[in-house]
């Protein structure tokens, strides 16, 4: 299983850009909205992913700019499946398990004790 961080804020691109200038990082994959600034950035540094960003208008809310990921990898299907089962439970369902642009199988919720997870294979 990988662990990375995900946070949520405003002015992607200028905090993409000092992040890894800061970290002597480099951008990995990505994808940009329809204004330039970022659905989803990578950072990387010595070829591990170590942060991603993405654009938020809610970035100033509290518990809501950050976020817990969690890789299961393509062979612990069921295992990513179980946990969603679990987390979703009483939860808040923001993206519902099932294929996105980055991943063929993903979920985004905030479980009923306000943590917001990534979990994907």
């Amino acid at each position: 299983m990988k662990i990375t961080l995900q946070a949520y804020l405003k002015n992607s691109v200028e905090a993409v850009n000092l992040y890894i200038k800061a970290f002597d990082a480099e951008l990995g994959y990505n994808v940009k909205n329809e204004d330039g600034t970022f659905l989803h950035a990578e950072i990387i540094k010595d070829q591990k992913h170590i942060i991603s960003i993405s654009e938020s208008n809610d970035w100033d809310k509290s518990g809501e700019n950050m976020q817990f990921c969690l890789n299961f990898g393509k062979e612990n299907k069921d295992k990513l499946m179980r946990a969603y089962e679990i987390l979703k439970i009483d939860g808040n369902i923001i993206f519902p398990l099932g294929p996105c642009d980055w991943n063929e199988m993903m979920a985004d919720l905030i479980d009923k004790f306000g943590i917001r997870w990534y979990i994907a294979l």
